[in-house]
């Protein structure tokens, strides 16, 4: 039985990877900050028992380590670094940035998913699957980048893409793979009620691209129906 460990599962595309994987019958480490506060998650882990909720806040490095000790000996297929925050706010564009938040982003958004790589490349080499999917945005691409705003996602969204871009060529000779993956504009709490994509229709695509992986992917950036995307 195949296993994928998920960051941010409580809700939003993190919820919708669970419920998608453990209905196709593969053992979910779920990981969140608050799992008691989590009742969609603990409701879909009464559902599929092997579905398992872990606490755990990517913002706190050590507490990654423990974690990654106490699976110490678990295969991991697939990690998929979904936890994530926008960090930007109508009211402190450039001219007003709050500068403290931006730091917290890039820690949560960037530093955070290349500590994941880190702690749990052992589990990743003991899978079948080796593959290490981050949530990304097109909002970090630079050349697609014309209208400006989003400063604080966008810079972390872009250095995600490059710090992982170098992880796929160090580890790529251990047979391990890097994805990054764009869900599209997606109806979530950080996507809003407005967005075009139900969060069923994106999980499902990069489900799809995480499960055609090849190497010569490792280190691209693409879209949740597997459109290449430009840095």
């Amino acid at each position: 039985m195949a296993t994928v460990l998920i960051t941010g599962a409580n809700r939003g595309l993190g919820l919708e990877f669970c419920k998608e994987y453990a209905r196709d019958g593969w053992t979910v480490i779920a990981c969140c900050r608050e799992p008691q506060s989590a009742t969609a998650l603990t409701a879909l882990a009464a559902e599929y028992t092997p579905l398992t909720v872990y606490a755990l806040d990517v913002s706190d490095f050590a507490q990654i380590d423990r974690l990654a000790a106490q699976l110490d000996g678990v295969s991991i297929d697939v990690l998929i670094n979904n936890a994530g925050v926008y960090g930007d706010t109508s009211e402190h564009g450039f001219g007003q940035l709050v500068y403290a938040d931006w730091t917290k982003t890039l820690l949560i958004n960037v530093q955070a998913p290349v500590k994941m790589a880190e702690a749990f490349l052992p589990h990743l080499l003991r899978g079948d699957k080796k593959v290490l999917a981050s949530i990304s945005s097109l909002m970090g691409s630079i050349a697609d980048n014309s209208s400006g705003g989003s400063i604080v996602y966008r810079s972390s969204k872009a250095a995600l893409n490059a710090a992982m871009k170098s992880v796929a060529l160090d580890i790529k000779a251990q047979g391990v793979g890097i994805l990054l993956l764009h869900p599209g504009w997606v109806k979530t709490d950080m996507g809003g009620s407005n967005a075009p994509i139900e969060a069923p229709e994106s999980v499902a695509g990069m489900r799809q691209v995480i499960a055609a992986f090849s190497p010569a992917q490792s280190g691209g950036f693409f879209k949740y129906d597997g459109t290449p995307l430009p840095w």
